[in-house]
């Protein structure tokens, strides 16, 4: 049984291992590096190794879960003045092309469009690059907080609680004052409202919680 409704479902499963009397650790290396993941990296994208980049994810599986594209357009625009030694790198998938034009749009000198240009292995080779992603909730978001890369994630209608970045919940970013139905854990929204959890999120939060994670890296 799940130990509490707020636990993480990593905690969670991890639980098994005690269960069954098997020791459990956390000082592993989550995901090895995949060598010829990226050596081909390098040979298709030479500039991933030449600059600093902040990674943007913003496709997911469920629309309701998508931070609209406008809010990343802008935070583009925000970064591009209050980080210029950094580049951006927008990932997804061959569904997510047509954010992926969008957001380069923005800033087609700094932006590079990984969109559906990405094995899942190359993809997890690049975000070894970043030095922060700023994502929805969906896979990526997992596979950078294993990679121990600094995570700002953004949640409508899910829990973080249960399913936010590991070991990086206190940085997810949701709306100040959110709508009474947040998380609905539904992947449809039905608020008169729409998408009220995730629209009332601001550029200007983002990009300051950005700029507060970065300092570290």
């Amino acid at each position: 049984p799940r130990p509490s409704p707020q636990a993480h479902a990593v905690d969670w499963q991890r639980a098994l291992l005690t269960h069954l009397k098997v020791p459990s650790r956390t000082n592993w290396e989550w995901i090895p590096r995949r060598q010829a993941a990226a050596e081909q990296l390098g040979r298709e994208f030479p500039e991933m190794d030449r600059n600093r980049w902040i990674g943007l994810q913003p496709g997911a599986r469920w629309d309701n879960k998508r931070w609209p594209v406008a809010r990343f357009v802008e935070l583009i625009r925000l970064l591009s003045r209050s980080h210029p030694g950094h580049r951006i790198a927008v990932f997804g998938g061959p569904d997510d092309r047509f954010l992926g034009q969008s957001l380069a749009a923005a800033d087609p000198g700094r932006c590079l469009d990984l969109t559906g240009r990405l094995s899942l292995p190359g993809m997890i080779e690049a975000l070894r690059c970043v030095d922060l992603l700023v994502t929805n909730d969906t896979g990526p978001m997992h596979v950078a907080a294993a990679l121990g890369k600094p995570v700002v994630a953004l949640f409508g209608p899910t829990d973080p609680s249960q399913t936010g970045p590991y070991g990086q919940v206190e940085f997810v970013q949701r709306a100040e004052q959110p709508p009474a139905c947040a998380p609905c854990l539904k992947p449809v929204c039905h608020h008169s409202e729409p998408l009220a959890c995730l629209n009332r999120i601001t550029a200007i939060q983002v990009a300051t919680a950005v700029a507060g994670r970065l300092v570290s890296v």
